[in-house]
């Protein structure tokens, strides 16, 4: 990942960088950052890059013309890094109290994209003329008022960078800490066992790894309702959400159940008719009734929606209220499969399955048309592709979609009825339990083969159907 930030102080985005974890990050080829200096670009030879503001006003404002000139410069280098147009589609962020508040969400967000330029901004501010021109997201870190952009783009620099695969040493690290699912973290305790009379809680010394678990969310909820209740209302909100979709059927919920439990989701309405949730961070929205008596009220709760948004819809009886509200592009009839069981299943020692990278793009989509060439690229980009390999050659390939669901199962057709499927799906299978996540996979009704797939290793296929609508 890619970190550019226009600034007037180069050196301090220098300094803070190549030390600790991000410079380690960026010796070992993990990530870049690079300050750009705006007066670089001043067409005034005293490098002026200020002015005094029309209508008056205490104090300069910075101008537009080099801030302009310094963002086109970068944008021409990501184009010949990354090909053309890229530099045009890289988000520049501004650093402003008048932005959106930073919050983790917002840091998973942007850790998925490849390169990321920063604004720092001086004195009163940016000629609003160049903003308006180049900015694509307005941030702020917090309610209060700092000299520049600087520490700003610093701070989202680290949150965003951690995310990254292999920036930290420990990769669950990323998702168990301040803010995972919703929870301030848990007191933490390390050697020696008394300290200053106070002793580590006995129950981190008993090797049980079920009631330390227990004991770390009891600590967390007790600590999140003490500091912010507000954080805690919103859990307790998701909480019993998700123990409603697992009462009434876990695994046809099993996709909002998810989003929930990783807190990816916005829950727009939660009520006895039923219930809506918003993925943002992957423009999916999920619905379901729980009755058909009032399905009109759980439309009426929808968003207004932007390009491509999806829509699980899981009652047929909504669709036509879907359809009414929205109009619908396309639609797939689906099942879903899920394997509710603990206990990983077999895979074969002699198919090797690894994790693919951006070099087999060309291969897959040779193989598989299902999915467009940019969806594919993030897929692999994000780690969420595996191929099996048989005497060192490809025989096929399977992923992990956005929402979480298993797919994009494909196996060459001279390597068939080998048991290739059933291993590379076994082994995504087991990621996923490792990850403590039910493992599940969507299939449109008539694929027959798919569904004997599913039942052969013992995944349990939902009865009723859903459906997967693009406006």
């Amino acid at each position: 990942m890619n970190f550019y930030v226009m600034t007037l102080f180069p050196e301090m985005i220098e300094r803070e960088v190549q030390s600790s974890i991000l410079g380690r990050a960026g010796q070992n080829g993990l990530l870049s950052v690079e300050a750009i200096n705006i007066r670089n670009y001043t067409v005034d030879k005293h490098k002026k890059v200020d002015d005094y503001p029309y209508g008056g006003g205490a104090g300069m404002l910075m101008q537009a013309q080099p801030v302009y000139d310094c963002c086109l410069a970068v944008r021409e280098k990501i184009d010949r890094e990354r090909g053309k147009g890229a530099g045009e589609k890289t988000k520049v962020v501004y650093l402003t109290p008048q932005g959106r508040t930073f919050r983790q969400e917002i840091a998973k967000e942007f850790a998925k994209e490849e390169d990321i330029i920063f604004l720092c901004g001086h004195y009163e501010g940016i000629d609003e003329r160049v903003l308006e021109e180049i900015v694509t997201d307005y941030i702020s870190i917090g309610d209060y008022i700092l000299t520049g952009g600087e520490l700003p783009a610093l701070v989202m620099i680290d949150a965003i960078a951690r995310l990254v695969p292999g920036v930290l040493n420990n990769e669950t690290s990323a998702d168990v800490e301040t803010f995972y699912n919703g929870l301030l973290e848990y007191p933490q305790y390390s050697r020696p066992e008394r300290w200053n009379g106070k002793e580590v809680p006995p129950v981190l010394l008993s090797g049980d790894h079920k009631k330390v678990g227990q004991w770390r969310l009891e600590q967390s909820e007790m600590r999140t309702k003490e500091r912010r209740p507000d954080l805690y209302e919103k859990y307790l909100r998701r909480k019993n959400l998700m123990e409603e979709l697992a009462r009434k059927n876990k695994v046809l919920y099993v996709d909002m159940w998810e989003c929930l439990q990783l807190d990816k989701g916005e829950i727009l309405y939660d009520g006895e008719e039923g219930a809506v949730v918003w993925n943002r961070e992957d423009n999916l929205l999920m619905m379901a009734a729980f009755r058909k008596e009032g399905a009109e009220k759980i439309v009426e709760h929808m968003p207004e929606y932007g390009e491509r948004l999806q829509i699980i819809v899981h009652q047929d009886f909504l669709l036509p209220l879907v359809e009414k509200r929205y109009g619908i592009a396309e639609k797939m009839v689906c099942r879903r499969a899920a394997y509710n069981q603990k206990v990983p299943l077999p895979v074969s020692g002699e198919i090797e399955i690894r994790q693919l990278d951006i070099s087999y793009a060309k291969e897959i989509l040779n193989h598989y048309h299902m999915e467009t060439e940019e969806y594919i690229k993030k897929r692999l980009s994000d780690g969420c592709m595996f191929g099996a390999f048989v005497e060192g050659k490809m025989a096929g390939f399977m992923g992990l979609h956005t929402e979480g669901s298993l797919g994009m199962l494909e196996i060459y057709e001279e390597y068939r009825r080998r048991g290739i499927a059933a291993n590379l799906e076994s082994y995504m299978i087991n990621v996923r339990l490792s990850k403590g996540l039910l493992p599940y996979g969507d299939i449109i009704v008539d694929n027959e083969a798919s569904f004997g797939l599913q039942r052969k290793l013992g995944l349990k296929v939902t009865k009723e159907i859903f459906y997967w609508v693009l406006l």
